[in-house]
C-alpha cells in the first residue's frame, strides 16, 4: 500500500531525512518512533505529497505520487501535527466543507458527516466554532476530517495530543478497529501507544532508520526481557543471596518503592527460580511479575547511540 525508496529531505545544508526506505502493507498499524527532530514528520508530510522529496521515489496503493499527486491524496487521510483548521467554522460546517473537497456524493453527505461525528463523539460540540474548542476536542475535529471519506491510508502525527486518558482510550480503539482494511502510520512519542495499537514500529533517529520490528521483538532487547520484579523490603544479606544465584546476572533495589528487580543471565526464564527462592526465604512480597521488556529502554539506547556517532561525526 506505501512503498518508500530511497527518501531524502534536505533544507538548504540540513538533511533532515537521509536515504530512507519502508514499506507499509494493508491491515498494518505501523508506528513511527523517534527524538524530536528525527524526521518523522517530514517523512510522512512527503508520503502524504505535502512535501517534495529531494530524492527518492513514493508510491501510494501503486500510483507514484509524483506522476498523479491527485489521485494519491485521494486515497490518504491526513491529520497532521496541531490538526489545523478553520477556526471561525462551526465542527458540522468544517465537515461538511472537507466532505464537499473529498468529493463525497451530495446523497452520501449528510450519512458520512453523521457517521465520523458518531465515530469521533463529536456531538455535543458539532453547532461550537472550532476556534472555541479545548486541544482535545480540536484533535478529534481533525481525526474527524481525515477519515471522512474512509480512505484506504491512513497517516496521523501524534493522533491522541491533547486527549484525556478517556478520550486516548476511545481513538486507540477506533485505529484498531479502522486497521483491519486500511494501511495506517502513526508517529508518536508516547510509548504506550505502540503497545496499544501498532503491530510494526520503526525508530528514526538521524534521518535514518535505525530499528524496524514488531514491538514485542523490540522488547526482547531490552535488559528487562524475562527480569523479575518483586516488591518487598529486604535487606542486604537477602539481596546477596539474589545476586549470587548462578541464573542471575544483576539485581537493583529501589528503596523507595522497595522493589527489586532482578536481571537473568543471558534471558534465561528465572521466574520459578525466584518464587522458589522467596517463598524457602518466607519473604512477604506484594506483587510479583515477569517482565516482556521495556520499549523505552530499548528506544534511549538505540537513538542515544545514534545520537552519539553524530556528535563524534
Amino acid at each position: 500500500m506505501i512503498e518508500c525508496l530511497n527518501l531524502t529531505k534536505k533544507f538548504g545544508h540540513f538533511t533532515a531525512v537521509n536515504d530512507l526506505s519502508f514499506t507499509a502493507n494493508k491491515g498494518q498499524v505501523l508506528g513511527f518512533l523517534g527524538p524530536n527532530g528525527a524526521g518523522k514528520s517530514t517523512t510522512m508530510k512527503m508520503v502524504t505529497g505535502f512535501l517534495e522529496p529531494t530524492a527518492g521515489h513514493i508510491k501510494v496503493c501503486g500510483t507514484d505520487i509524483k506522476q498523479d499527486p491527485i489521485a494519491v491524496k485521494q486515497k490518504i487521510g491526513y491529520l497532521p501535527e496541531g490538526a489545523p483548521s478553520y477556526g471561525e467554522m462551526e465542527v458540522g460546517q468544517f465537515l461538511h466543507f472537507v466532505a464537499n473537497l473529498r468529493n463525497i456524493k451530495a446523497n452520501l453527505l449528510k450519512s458520512s458527516v453523521d457517521s465520523v461525528v458518531q465515530r469521533v463523539n463529536l456531538e455535543k460540540v458539532f453547532y461550537q466554532k472550532i476556534e472555541t474548542l479545548s486541544k482535545g476536542f480540536k484533535r478529534r475535529v481533525g481525526l474527524a476530517q481525515a477519515i471522512i471519506h474512509d480512505p484506504e491510508v491512513l497517516i496521523m502525527d501524534e493522533p491522541t495530543d491533547g486527549l484525556d486518558p478517556n478520550q486516548k482510550h476511545q481513538v486507540r480503539a477506533l485505529i484498531t478497529n479502522m486497521s483491519k482494511d486500511k494501511t495506517i502510520i502513526l508517529s508518536t512519542h508516547i510509548l504506550e501507544e505502540v503497545h496499544a495499537v501498532c503491530d510494526r514500529a520503526i525508530i528514526i533517529a538521524g534521518g535514518e532508520i535505525v530499528a524496524d520490528n514488531s514491538p514485542s521483538e523490540m522488547e526482547k532487547m531490552s535488559r528487562y526481557h524475562h527480569a523479575v520484579s518483586f516488591v518487598s523490603d529486604l535487606d542486604t544479606g537477602l539481596l546477596n543471596k539474589i545476586k549470587n544465584m548462578n541464573c542471575v546476572l544483576d539485581v537493583d533495589y529501589d528503596a523507595r518503592l522497595k522493589e527489586t528487580t532482578v536481571f537473568p543471565t543471558q534471558g534465561l526464564f528465572i521466574f520459578d527460580e525466584i518464587s522458589d527462592f522467596l517463598r524457602k526465604e518466607a519473604i512477604q512480597v506484594k506483587s510479583l511479575k515477569m517482565e516482556a521488556g521495556r520499549l523505552d529502554e530499548v528506544f534511549r539506547n538505540i537513538t542515544q547511540t545514534v545520537g552519539e556517532r553524530e556528535v563524534l561525526k
